[in-house]
């Protein structure tokens, strides 16, 4: 039998990579629905499949994909008993946004933009201002919040129309910049426990004969971190907040809608060399890289002046077949980013930008070890980290 002719690796192309459904059915858009739907001026409706409510709340599930919820009706009977009511009841998801990390999805929520726009575009991003780089979750180094991030919340429009608007969450995030940045306006109530949370949001709908409120749990986030998404650990955790989701539905108080959602999914990483790329030990990665931003599976690449070129070469011949692996113009020009990205936000994005497509990340085993260290993983476009539910509860 004759032996099949060897053939060079196929790269990825960049049209292969999904891109967020940012003006009709991505995070940014969810916010600027409902409050449009509530009468606040300057907002449309985008995501046309909801229906406006008095009364809406948002509740937000970090790390809790659409993938995670669809696999597991055990130990999330109530919220996999809502697949069919999302998105208006089409039984779709919606997208998070790029990439699928915490920053960059709680601030297109609050500020219904994309992160072209409200400027929080990766985990950690170069300030072009300083050439550091700047980890936008624990907002280190410090940036003045309202110069990073100038536009207003939807919170504060909706409050400023009249809108009875809050936000119920853990006391520890009242006063953090990603707060006041992207999810400030109206009354922060911070609550210790889930429990307290979810009666609390249900009074604060009530209180209002328009409302508009949002509530946060982070800790199936966390222990898909440490742990796994395929952890006894995690598996706890979504049985908790299901539970607390339902114990929110229930208490709805009349012309309410509750929509339950996450800003990303997550993937487990296997602990080997094939599976865990270590940037800090891998010369050709590191050849022409001044900074190296971003997170595992979606990395800002910042080449050292004049290296550019080169750098989007290397990575592409080494990281293709796995990587959607663009260069900064081509990335937003694929609308990874939105329809647009403003001035102040263009030199934060990497000269590379690099988005896995397989089950691997790039870790940094000296510079990132604790985030190096985790199992659960997201960041990137493919459809378990993108895809978000949008479950729906009416009274």
């Amino acid at each position: 039998m004759a032996q099949a002719a060897w053939q060079d690796p196929v790269p990825l192309t960049l049209d292969t990579a999904p891109v967020p459904a940012y003006g009709s059915g991505s995070l940014a858009d969810l916010l600027p629905t409902l409050a449009a739907g509530q009468g606040v001026e300057g907002l449309t409706a985008t995501i046309p499949e909801l229906t406006p409510a008095d009364r809406n709340c948002v509740f937000l599930i970090d790390g809790l994909g659409w993938e995670q919820i669809k696999a597991h009706p055990d130990e999330a009977p109530f919220l996999h008993s809502l697949l069919p009511t999302s998105r208006g009841g089409t039984g779709r998801p919606i997208t998070a946004g790029f990439p699928s990390t915490t920053a960059t999805s709680l601030a297109s929520v609050g500020t219904g933009l994309p992160p072209g726009a409200h400027g929080l575009p990766g985990y950690t991003v170069r300030n072009p201002e300083t050439g550091e780089l700047m980890n936008q979750l624990r907002w280190r180094p410090w940036s003045e919040p309202k110069v990073w991030q100038p536009y207003p919340t939807v919170f504060q429009l909706a409050d400023a129309a009249g809108v009875r608007t809050a936000q119920v969450s853990s006391p520890d995030f009242e006063h953090t910049p990603l707060t006041k940045i992207g999810l400030s306006g109206g009354s922060f109530l911070g609550r210790l426990s889930g429990e307290d949370r979810m009666d609390t949001a249900a009074q604060r709908l009530a209180a209002g004969d328009r409302s508009l409120v949002y509530t946060y749990y982070s800790e199936v986030d966390g222990k898909g971190h440490r742990f796994g998404v395929d952890s006894d650990a995690w598996r706890g955790q979504l049985m908790y907040v299901d539970g607390l989701a339902q114990r929110l539905a229930e208490q709805l108080p009349p012309r309410s809608a509750l929509y339950i959602t996450a800003d990303h999914g997550m993937i487990d990483i296997p602990f080997d060399e094939q599976s865990r790329i270590d940037f800090d030990e891998d010369w050709e990665l590191r050849a022409g890289v001044a900074l190296l931003g971003g997170e595992g599976r979606a990395r800002h690449v910042y080449a050292v002046p004049g290296a550019q070129g080169d750098v989007l070469a290397v990575w592409r011949e080494v990281l293709g077949e796995q990587f959607w692996v663009a260069s900064r113009d081509e990335a937003i020009a694929a609308g990874w980013f939105g329809p647009a990205v403003d001035e102040r936000v263009y030199g934060r994005i990497g000269d590379v930008v690099a988005a896995a497509h397989d089950d691997v990340v790039i870790t940094a085993s000296v510079n990132e070890p604790h985030e190096s260290a985790m199992v659960g993983m997201h960041g990137s476009l493919t459809p378990v980290e993108q895809l978000v539910p949008l479950l729906e509860v009416r009274s």
